[in-house]
């Protein structure tokens, strides 16, 4: 039987405190984001269960995994894997991943129990087509990253990822917009039909949220676009009682077309955003201001 997945947004990073910030490649957690752990680690009600932990190689979410499950982490001897597929989906600063050796540094210096023998020396060339920004690249590796977890043989495991590629990996666009860091309001319509915005896109996934997936048994032979796909497309849905836990009304989730008109729409408006986020001013100054900020927190530590 395919495993259970519990999937989580990261905590909080400097990247989440303002648009300025985005320039920071690779930023850690904020100490405010380590209390999110710690809470997170708390009321997470399936560390029994849970018997892989699997994170983007981006520091917010390997961290993110070592504080949240340090105590299964201890207890079981369980080392985070880190899986590149699953790194965030644009290819500004704050979304652009270490290079290798520097992650290997980290890890083997601090001693941290991450594997990162998944990672290839250029995860982080988002020029290359295998990395690249573009959704439908993004949607490729969301697939493989299902296909792959699914093929495992744990039976729950938990996936610390990012608040867009969690949209890509769960094909869930329902309130993709709910949380964002953004100079402009959030469409109201949001709020009133749950339809992602096409002008302000986000992510409907808060800091820390988990949610719980089960494989389906749908053989779905095409993806969110509609194009056809090759083999499996390694389908999930969440369940009743997850999104009951989210404050859902309706136990089960949007249908897969609903899921298309979605996701298109949502589309549609992150392209917009990295549009206006190229022609923003990044000056020196500001980038000086955001690295000012980050550099005065202490780099946080396997618990």
């Amino acid at each position: 039987m395919p495993p259970v997945l519990h999937c989580v947004r990261h905590a909080q990073g400097f990247h989440n405190l303002s648009v300025e910030n985005h320039v920071l490649q690779d930023p850690l957690l904020t100490p405010f984001g380590e209390e999110q752990c710690r809470a997170l680690r708390a009321n997470f009600p399936y560390h029994a269960d849970v018997e892989l932990i699997v994170a983007s190689p981006l520091r917010r979410t390997i961290y993110t995994a070592l504080h949240s499950f340090a105590n299964i982490i201890q207890e079981k001897g369980l080392t985070v894997i880190a899986l590149p597929e699953i790194q965030e989906t644009s290819d500004v600063p704050c979304d652009t991943g270490s290079d290798l050796a520097d992650l290997k540094k980290e890890v083997e210096e601090k001693g941290l129990p991450v594997d990162l023998s998944l990672v290839p020396e250029d995860w982080n060339d988002k020029t290359t087509e295998r990395w690249s920004a573009n959704a439908k690249s993004v949607t490729v590796r969301a697939r493989e990253a299902r296909q792959w977890l699914k093929a495992r043989p744990e039976k729950h495991i938990a996936v610390v990822s990012h608040g867009g590629v969690l949209h890509y990996i769960s094909e869930d666009w329902q309130d993709s917009t709910l949380y964002q860091v953004t100079k402009k309001q959030p469409s109201p319509n949001n709020y009133a039909n749950g339809r992602p915005s096409p002008k302000w896109p986000g992510t409907g996934w808060a800091n820390t949220e988990f949610r719980t997936f089960h494989f389906t048994d749908s053989a779905d032979t095409d993806d969110l676009y509609g194009n056809k796909i090759d083999g499996d497309n390694a389908s999930i849905r969440e369940t009743a009682d997850s999104r009951k836990r989210r404050g859902k009304t309706v136990a089960e989730p949007p249908s897969r077309e609903m899921q298309k008109e979605f996701f298109l729409q949502a589309i549609t408006g992150w392209e917009t955003q990295t549009a206006e986020a190229l022609a923003a001013d990044r000056t020196t100054g500001e980038k000086e201001r955001a690295m000012e900020i980050m550099q005065k927190q202490p780099i946080p530590t396997a618990e």
